[in-house]
């Protein structure tokens, strides 16, 4: 473990995937602070039992609907800084397993295929800072890699950026083109990685 930490090419899948988790997490979020229903019809008519019923039964909430999604954007965020990426993904790990659960106990036609590699790559950040987290078992600490990419300023502010853009979009329309959203994104982190090669060439 200890050798693959230190290659670049892991460590910026690891990056990659805090953003991609964080981002989201972010995403999904902000429809639910403002209040408003993932669809734009009411479900109130739904069959008892059906993903659409047990939506608005949550929607209906109110209050605990709004909760959710702070807390999908906290532990967004908090993914996405990299800085406070374990916290995280401890938090992220108790969100994206419920939802996991949810998919497979209801009809979610496909959806739990991608929730389980969702909680999958969770899993695989759990793992990445095991060292650090195992205290929490009272097991040794582990101090972690020193000089780790993660902590490079480039990532911090591509978090940030990525963070602002995706709860800006969302907070400026409910009506999101997912494919305009998904390529921005992905334009900030090919930017943001020719940037961090830009600067290691220039060393």
């Amino acid at each position: 473990m200890k050798e693959m930490r230190e290659k670049f090419w892991v460590q910026l899948f690891i990056i990659y995937t805090r953003f991609l988790l964080g981002g989201g997490f972010v995403f999904a979020s902000i429809i639910k602070i403002k209040g408003k229903r993932f669809t734009t019809e009411s479900q109130e008519d739904a069959e008892f039992g059906t993903v659409g019923h047990f939506f608005e039964t949550m929607y209906q909430t109110g209050e605990y609907w709004q909760f959710l999604g702070w807390a999908q954007l906290i532990s967004g965020f908090l993914l996405m800084t990299q800085k406070f990426s374990k916290l995280g993904a401890v938090i992220n790990l108790a969100i994206i397993l419920n939802v996991f659960v949810i998919t497979i106990s209801m009809d979610f036609n496909n959806t739990h295929i991608i929730t389980f590699f969702m909680l999958l790559a969770n899993l695989g950040l759990i793992l990445w800072h095991w060292g650090e987290l195992r205290i929490l078992f009272n097991l040794p600490y582990v101090p972690p890699t020193p000089n780790l990419e993660e902590s490079k300023p480039v990532w911090i502010y591509t978090g940030f950026t990525l963070f602002l853009f995706t709860a800006g979009y969302r907070i400026y329309t409910d009506f999101y083109d997912p494919i305009f959203w998904f390529l921005s994104c992905f334009a900030i982190v090919i930017v943001s990685f020719l940037w961090r090669i830009l600067l290691s060439n220039n060393k």
